[in-house]
């Protein structure tokens, strides 16, 4: 790895480090950033650790992350300083700037050297030191990997392994998603050798169901789900009234697309959600349709081939308009997607 030797030379002497991860954390972003957070607290470096926005309740059980500064609970002034300050800011899980908000500028502007470490294939070169391989499954595999590749074995211990176990288990879909490779299996079982509790992550994750949320599962797939056979389509449009009728929670609609990419004969699914500022979409497919394509060329997203998201600033009436009408236009991708 080219970053090693630059890596070691900067954290070979005490430093005060900024590690910041995209707005709407997910398991993979707090569990690389909550693993790296305590490796190099264990090196004696004085670190910080800041979320855009608030993180999903289903997640607040990870070892560190009370040490989570969230910028949107009224923490602008403090982050801006903390990242001000920093020597070093390491920049997990996104490479685009406008994933975390207004602290993109502030990050672009500050002084300390910048490190990028993440999977997704959108890049922005603004970063000092990068380590970017869109071919890992997560990027709690790259801070392992790096963390290996530092000759720092000795400093992996159980909450290490338990936050980048859980960083790799959701973004490869519990081990069933095409990005899991033989080497996610072995860095896994590694983990799982150090201490991370496969059945405890699961249920903590999983199976901690508040019972609004069953409920809105419930109605959501009842009452939400559009399917058009002819596209090979299905989607969920949420509205306003439906969070706030349910009481839900961020991360509340986390894998709800998966429900309706589930159907047989379903390549392309979306989960289209209104809310305060824009609506947002969750896109995930199978076969050869790339997701990631379509978002950034028609809802300013990206992502992964098979699981990506994008914004409009249209209303969820009109933004469901247009997903179906952009759905003739790839009639013929979806098919062939369909057929592979």
């Amino acid at each position: 790895m080219k970053i090693v030797p630059a890596l070691k030379k900067l954290l070979s002497s005490h430093k005060h480090i900024v590690i910041i991860m995209h707005t709407q954390p997910d398991g993979d972003a707090l569990g690389a950033s909550l693993g790296l957070a305590t490796f190099l607290r264990q090196k004696q470096h004085t670190v910080n650790i800041i979320a855009p926005t608030a993180y999903p309740t289903c997640l607040a059980w990870l070892p560190g992350i009370t040490e989570v500064i969230v910028c949107s609970e009224g923490q602008q002034t403090l982050c801006t300083e903390r990242i001000k300050k920093a020597d070093i800011i390491f920049c997990l899980d996104f490479t685009l700037l406008d994933r975390i908000n207004e602290l993109g500028e502030v990050v672009k502007n500050a002084s300390a050297t910048k490190v990028v470490i993440d999977h997704h294939l959108d890049k922005e070169n603004f970063a000092d030191l990068t380590l970017h391989d869109p071919g890992a499954a997560a990027t709690a595999e790259l801070i392992y990997q790096l963390i290996t590749d530092l000759d720092e074995h000795a400093q992996l211990n159980k909450d290490i392994a338990t936050c980048l176990y859980v960083g790799i288990m959701t973004d490869t879909g519990s081990f069933k998603n095409a990005n899991t490779t033989p080497h996610v299996h072995r860095v896994a079982a590694r983990l799982i050798e150090l201490g991370a509790d496969v059945a405890k992550t699961n249920r903590l994750i999983y199976e901690n169901n508040s019972l609004d949320r069953l409920q809105f599962l419930s109605f959501a797939i009842s009452q939400r789900l559009v399917v058009l056979p002819a596209y090979h389509t299905a989607y969920l449009a949420i509205k306003t009234s439906d969070a706030q009728r349910f009481n839900l929670s961020i991360g509340d609609t986390e894998g709800l697309v998966n429900y309706a990419l589930s159907i047989r004969g379903i390549v392309l699914a979306a989960l289209i959600r209104e809310k305060e500022d824009a609506v947002r979409l969750s896109l995930r497919s199978v076969g050869n349709f790339p997701v990631n394509v379509f978002a950034k060329a028609h809802f300013a997203g990206g992502g992964h081939k098979h699981a990506a998201g994008g914004t409009s600033y249209l209303s969820l009436q009109e933004t469901t308009a247009k997903f179906e009408a952009l759905l003739s236009a790839n009639q013929r991708a979806l098919e062939a997607a369909y057929e592979a």
